[in-house]
């Protein structure tokens, strides 16, 4: 799990709980950090497949807040986005932690991460190598990092 400073609080970047085959320890490993908030970028056909197809109430019984904006693999997410970033961002605004995760981690949670960066005031160029440091296989593709610099 990569862990950054963003706005005043911390985001965390990481594979889809249970892509290496244990998602109990996986889930475990997450409620640990102690997020405030989870947004999973992978689709649920996804995460079905990985057997995080009950990660939704997984969390909600631990008392975290989850937001479902999927996006394809290598691109990046639709219009909810903006409705869960100003909800991370408010999270990220009091000191909280926001974890983000797709299937591998890199592109797709790389860009949503660094649209908070930039969000939060950070230069897109001086984020991503920011963030590179942390994730080095965060945002994969130009388009990600194209709708991440935009910002809001």
């Amino acid at each position: 799990m990569a862990v950054l400073a963003v706005g005043g609080g911390l985001v965390s970047i990481d594979a889809c709980a249970g892509r290496g085959g244990d998602f109990a320890g996986d889930l475990a490993a997450l409620l640990a950090w102690g997020p405030d908030l989870v947004v999973s970028l992978a689709t649920s056909a996804e995460m079905a497949g990985a057997g995080a197809g009950g990660l939704a109430v997984a969390l909600a019984d631990a008392g975290v807040a989850w937001r479902h904006c999927p996006a394809v693999d290598y691109g990046v997410p639709g219009p909810d986005w903006d409705a869960v970033s100003e909800g991370a961002g408010q999270v990220l605004a009091r000191g909280g932690r926001v974890h983000l995760h797709c299937m591998a981690g890199c592109g797709r949670s790389g860009a949503a991460a660094l649209r908070l960066m930039v969000d939060a005031g950070e230069q897109p160029d001086a984020a991503l190598i920011r963030l590179r440091q942390a994730r080095p296989c965060a945002v994969e593709t130009p388009v990600q990092f194209s709708w991440a610099a935009a910002g809001r």
